[in-house]
């Protein structure tokens, strides 16, 4: 176990990202100018779809403005933010990368919500938090770097409140192996795939009852033809943290979309109320 989570921590690791985020955010104004967290979805939407699919994955699990909520491997803290600004809810994100906790609290800073999102380095199997702490958890292209699966769907209910909402939004293994190196994993060491029906065989018996269950991959597909058909993407994106491969990456994502050895699972669950 110390030996995976020491991969996915090097995967991740991003020597003097702020002061490489420092750079591109100076063409959107100085920095004591507040950002406006939409001018950071290029560099911060670290999953398929982008801001997109964190707006779509927030209506379907009803956030509203007097709900705490849980951003798990929350990244640079772009869903975090936006979620906070477009519902005026309370969010706290849990990243195992302290490098990537350190740059979303920077960025937090610039957009002047540090009062309303915070920040957290701890792994999503030992959830800092103590039980019934949240209305809603959000989960988004995270739960492929983790292989106990069963322990990782219990911290999440342990955290939620009865009734609270548990949101995913996650890549699934289809048919055959990814092309690597991807997004999550540069070689299979460290990509922890499950097929949909092998991951809501994990989530329900953690306490949890099915609300919503959308196959999303042919949307997924459409926007990576899109984002080809397109050209570069804009400044800033995921290059800046992620490095100049980032292209390759996420290329090899979508060509494993387009060859059916992957999809893209939308799912929303009600923590029981008796566990």
């Amino acid at each position: 176990m110390t030996d995976l989570l020491d991969g996915v921590r090097d995967h991740y690791r991003a020597t003097g990202l702020i002061e490489r985020l420092k750079a591109p955010l100076a063409a959107l104004g100085p920095e004591e100018r507040p950002l406006a967290p939409e001018q950071l979805s290029g560099l911060d939407q670290f999953h398929t779809r982008g801001l997109a699919a964190t707006t779509e994955l927030a209506k379907l699990a009803g956030i509203t403005g007097d709900m705490r909520v849980l951003d798990v491997g929350s990244g640079l803290g772009g869903p975090a933010r936006f979620l906070a600004a477009a519902h005026g809810c309370r969010v706290t994100g849990v990243d195992l990368s302290e490098s990537f906790v350190e740059a979303a609290r920077y960025l937090t800073g610039r957009t002047g919500q540090s009062g309303q999102v915070s920040f957290e380095a701890a792994s999503a199997l030992e959830l800092p938090f103590d039980d019934a702490s949240f209305d809603v958890a959000l989960l988004q292209h995270v739960a492929m770097n983790i292989a106990d699966r069963a322990r990782l769907y219990r911290e999440i209910r342990r955290v939620l409140k009865p009734g609270g909402r548990f949101a995913t939004y996650d890549v699934v293994l289809r048919d055959g192996e990814p092309h690597y190196p991807l997004p999550w994993a540069r070689t299979p060491a460290t990509s922890l795939l499950l097929t949909a029906e092998a991951t809501r065989e994990a989530i329900e018996p953690a306490g949890f009852q099915t609300l919503i269950w959308h196959d999303d991959t042919e949307t997924a597909k459409a926007w990576f033809a899109e984002l080809r058909a397109s050209g570069p993407p804009s400044s800033p994106n995921l290059g800046v943290v992620m490095g100049p491969e980032f292209a390759q990456l996420a290329a090899n994502l979508g060509r494993s979309l387009m060859e059916g050895r992957l999809g893209i699972l939308t799912a929303v669950f009600e923590a029981a109320t008796v566990r």
